[in-house]
């Protein structure tokens, strides 16, 4: 016989005031808070002189992108980001996924010599003060076609370090041996036979060698930036007509 019996009326009342007391108990649990990611404006401001490096550097590891199109009213321009300038590449892959470069444009310009962007006095987006540790490597040079990042001068900026957005493209010109053995002996350097070549043959500005951190090439389109580069300019070399651009990174 059993030691306790229960009426199946009471049993059912019950449960239902299990039921009733943990719907209840779920509806008082108040909603967790979940907080919003910082806004592109937050996380550009964020960036100082004083974290850039560990800012770039995680970035870099979380974004391996290298490849990237620059789309201006005259064509699109395709670049190659070079891995070996990791602080430099992750740079230039952070403005642009945040949206910083798409309210930039080509604001100077000098035929048969270069392009330079990333900036634009139109620009809402701000970002916070710091500049990129140079990354100087021997093999990329100023070839024509090369992507490189504009800095302060040395009296400024004797480290030589690169500004936080503006960039710049190559046109060039070819040039003579001897030009090259000038630049050689002015900066204690020697090129490669195939640099040598590239010079001669395609032109660049060796001039820069050593001076801006080259950091990526162009893939295509270097009729656009020819382009570009024969734009009517005012006396400061700035286009007449703004040439606006926008960067999406492809890979």
């Amino acid at each position: 016989m059993p030691m306790f019996s229960f009426s199946p009326v009471k049993v059912i009342v019950a449960i239902c005031l299990c039921l009733a007391t943990a719907c209840n108990s779920r509806q008082d649990k108040p909603e967790e808070q979940t907080e919003a990611p910082p806004s592109p404006d937050e996380q550009l401001q964020a960036t100082t002189a004083d974290n850039v490096v560990e800012v770039l550097t995680a970035y870099g590891k979380e974004n391996p992108d290298t490849l990237a199109i620059i789309s201006t009213r005259h064509g699109d321009i395709k670049v190659r980001l070079y891995p070996d300038t990791p602080l430099h590449r992750a740079n230039f892959v952070r403005l642009a996924k945040l949206g910083f470069y798409d309210q930039g444009e080509f604001y100077r310009v000098v035929e048969d010599f270069a392009i330079q962007g990333g900036d634009s006095d139109n620009r809402t987006m701000k970002q916070g003060v710091y500049k990129i540790p140079q990354e100087f490597n021997p093999k990329y040079y100023h070839k024509r076609g090369a992507l490189a990042m504009a800095r302060y001068g040395d009296e400024r900026n004797p480290e030589k370090e690169s500004s936080s957005h503006n960039f710049y493209i190559v046109q060039g010109k070819p040039k003579q041996k001897y030009e090259l053995k000038a630049f050689e002996e002015q900066k204690n350097m020697t090129y490669t036979p195939e640099q040598t070549n590239t010079y001669l043959s395609e032109g660049g500005a060796p001039s820069l060698d050593q001076e801006f951190t080259v950091f990526g090439e162009v893939l295509e389109g270097m009729e656009v930036i020819v382009k570009i580069a024969a734009e009517p300019v005012n006396s400061q070399k700035w286009p007449k007509e703004i040439v606006p651009h926008k960067i999406k990174m492809v890979n």
